[in-house]
């Protein structure tokens, strides 16, 4: 699924909204994920916290006229992509939440449909850019290790 780049901003702008509820010098942190849900028949993108209190909203277009069949499979890439720029652009460095702490893709009952980012210090995500070519790898060292 391709967007075109008013829509691709109007989404960086939306996460950067709901993340800046929590911008705050705080001392005590606040325990949440952020939860993303998209309604594909008016295209209307929702982000809401743990308590399902509404951090934003946002409509883009091309959602709603999107006649693919892996509505959820496109929007999980394109999602997980933004989040992962946005987050290399440090655009979540001052958000008060308690790591780990997750960007979640959710349908209309709030079930998780995926994980698009996990913000952890310590924690590497395994997803298949990673995973690829691992299987070589791996039986290339079994190889010179049984030699």
């Amino acid at each position: 699924m391709k967007l075109s780049q008013t829509s691709l901003s109007l989404l960086e702008n939306a996460i950067k909204e709901a993340a800046s509820r929590y911008n705050c010098t705080c001392e005590q942190p606040v325990v949440t994920d952020i939860h993303l849900q998209v309604n594909p028949n008016t295209g209307e993108l929702s982000i809401y916290n743990d308590d399902d209190e509404v951090l934003t909203n946002t409509i883009v277009e091309e959602w709603s006229s999107y006649d693919g069949n892996n509505f959820n499979g496109e929007i999980e890439h394109l999602l997980s992509e933004l989040l992962n720029d946005m987050k290399n652009a440090g655009d979540f460095d001052k958000m008060n939440i308690m790591k780990p702490f997750s960007f979640v893709l959710v349908d209309e009952e709030k079930e998780t449909l995926a994980e698009l980012l996990l913000m952890d210090d310590d924690t590497l995500m395994l997803n298949d850019e990673l995973l690829k070519g691992l299987d070589e790898e791996l039986d290339e060292f079994l190889k010179k290790l049984l030699e």
